[in-house]
């Protein structure tokens, strides 16, 4: 009798992880689209770039209402916001390097992200490896990071830059590794929240490829 209620434990939390990764995988493309339609439309009517403050203020207080509301289906519409805006903000960047004739840097980008977000969902699908050590790595990479940005704000350093845009990819690419992993062992049964995860991920590493290809051409 033990034995069936473990067995039966054990079959309804695969159920629940596999809705979670179901539910979270399918979120995340609709937002992916979404945002690349409003990036495009960014584009077409050549919408004035946010600026920092704008931008910073917009991303962390819809971050903070998805959270708020990740409970609920409102949190679906709050996710839409923030990766709404986020397609916003890109729209600025991309219609500069499509002026410059530099449509090829956002096609290498798109590439590059879309390999990276591949391999590291499918080794973690494929291994099932708990990757939960890599949040302290995760977090002393974050200081890092923010120590470098905080330098060149001052220094101006292109290698610099360089250096930042890598720190950032492999950064996002432990994140995707972490929250993929987070998802399986139950760690996270909100798919809201792991969207938005994943998102933020994909964002910083396109933008990153893209600060990294422009620099080589």
């Amino acid at each position: 009798m033990n034995r069936f209620i473990v067995t039966s434990s054990s079959g309804q939390s695969l159920l629940n992880t596999h809705k979670v990764l179901r539910n979270t995988y399918f979120l995340l493309s609709l937002t992916l689209a979404f945002s690349a339609l409003i990036a495009t439309i960014s584009v077409l009517y050549q919408l004035p770039s946010p600026g920092i403050i704008v931008m910073l203020s917009g991303f962390y207080g819809l971050l903070f209402l998805v959270h708020k509301l990740a409970n609920s289906s409102a949190g679906i519409v709050a996710t839409f916001a923030l990766t709404g805006f986020m397609g916003y903000t890109l729209g600025p960047l991309l219609n500069m390097l499509l002026s410059i004739g530099s449509g090829n840097v956002i096609t290498l980008a798109l590439g590059g992200t879309a390999s990276v977000f591949l391999s590291c969902s499918i080794y973690v699908l494929t291994t099932k490896k708990d990757m939960s050590f890599l949040s302290g790595m995760m977090m002393a990479g974050f200081i890092v990071i923010l120590g470098a940005i905080i330098s060149n704000i001052f220094l101006q350093i292109s290698a610099l830059s360089l250096t930042i845009s890598v720190m950032f990819i492999l950064f996002s690419s432990a994140a995707i590794l972490w929250e993929t992993s987070n998802i399986i062992y139950g760690g996270e049964n909100n798919y809201i929240r792991a969207t938005v995860s994943l998102y933020v991920s994909l964002y910083n590493i396109f933008v990153s490829f893209i600060s990294i290809f422009r620099k080589q051409t």
